[in-house]
């Protein structure tokens, strides 16, 4: 089966060093085959079947790195239906303002409600099982819709890939 990592937080400002060529030696070694990275920021695609896909590679980031990465995955159906669940598929003209926040797990509705959407005005979000999707109209730049304050308010783990990232690992995950 295709599956998709994302790790969380690597390569930014210089710390969580995580280069590609070895994420993608490490996940041959753990078996997976048709491994493929795209961008630096830490996104792979690979077949393979386990109980705990993000925790083992977690562990492997640990045990050869010495780093704490969150990591995310989804199936590629389940990464096709996140493409299909878009709730702004008119805005992707821009594919750089719509961002999808992949969560590890469904936020409850009361944790969802600490969002106050007149208070994050220009963007906007949308909260569809384990995905956030955001607009960010200005870019994200100096938004108030960061990842932080979802992961603090909704209580999961979250990492954000912009639009033509999301199509891009579909786009390998049926290649």
């Amino acid at each position: 089966m295709r599956h998709i990592a994302l790790l969380r937080a690597i390569n930014v400002g210089g710390r969580n060093k995580v280069a590609m060529s070895w994420l993608k030696e490490a996940l041959l070694a753990m078996g997976f085959t048709d491994v493929a990275t795209v961008v630096q920021s830490g996104n792979a695609v690979f077949t393979g079947a386990g109980e705990d896909l993000a925790g083992d590679i977690e562990r492997r980031i640990t045990a050869d790195l010495g780093l704490t990465v969150s990591v995310l995955t989804r199936t590629r159906d389940e990464l096709a239906d996140v493409v299909a669940r878009n709730p702004w598929p008119d805005r992707v003209a821009d594919p750089t303002s719509v961002h999808v926040d992949f969560l590890s797990e469904t936020p409850s509705p009361a944790k969802i409600a600490t969002l106050d959407p007149e208070a994050l005005r220009p963007d906007e979000f949308r909260v569809d099982g384990t995905e956030a999707y955001l607009w960010y109209p200005n870019g994200s730049g100096r938004s108030k819709l960061t990842n932080d304050l979802l992961e603090r308010r909704l209580g999961v783990v979250g990492t954000a890939r912009n639009w033509n990232t999301v199509t891009k690992l579909l786009a390998l995950a049926d290649a």
